[in-house]
């Protein structure tokens, strides 16, 4: 996830969200949004292949207040802070997430970050990822019930 200037062409492997606010960076960049994509999208060999109508619009997210989304915009800033430098120096993010070059401060970041939106989800830091899938499937079932009551 990253943010685009409005010259970008985006084709058919890179999803655009106009205007996008910041906090949905952060959201999009938690393990759980990597989580719900493992489960609901597709993959070609061993890479996600993400899907706006099967991952981005299914994935529940609740509703945050006022103060939530600013806490995930400083989420957010921290990790683009922190990859900023990187990134100015030539490292790609294939790099900067590599399993063996991920720097020490944007995993911190990322921890961080999963941590403060799992307690928005939860309460607390999942156990694992078990724990995540079956919170967000249920979730999902409720979103999805609502939404059919309401249709």
């Amino acid at each position: 996830m990253g943010f685009v200037s409005s010259d970008t062409v985006a084709n058919n492997k890179l999803y655009v969200v106009p205007n996008a606010p910041l906090w949905l960076f952060s959201v999009v960049s938690s393990k759980l949004h990597t989580v719900w994509l493992g489960a609901v999208g597709g993959r070609m060999k061993s890479d996600y292949s993400y899907s706006n109508t099967l991952v981005y619009n299914t994935l529940p997210v609740p509703d945050l207040s006022a103060q939530q989304k600013r806490d995930l915009d400083d989420h957010a800033l921290s990790i683009l802070r922190v990859r900023e430098p990187y990134i100015a120096d030539g490292k790609t993010i294939a790099w900067l997430y590599g399993p063996e070059t991920m720097p020490a401060q944007l995993l911190e970041a990322h921890r961080d970050l999963d941590d403060y939106l799992e307690s928005i989800y939860i309460g607390r830091p999942f156990k694992d990822d078990i724990e995540r899938l079956e919170h967000l499937f249920k979730l999902y079932a409720r979103m999805t019930k609502t939404a059919a009551t309401t249709a």
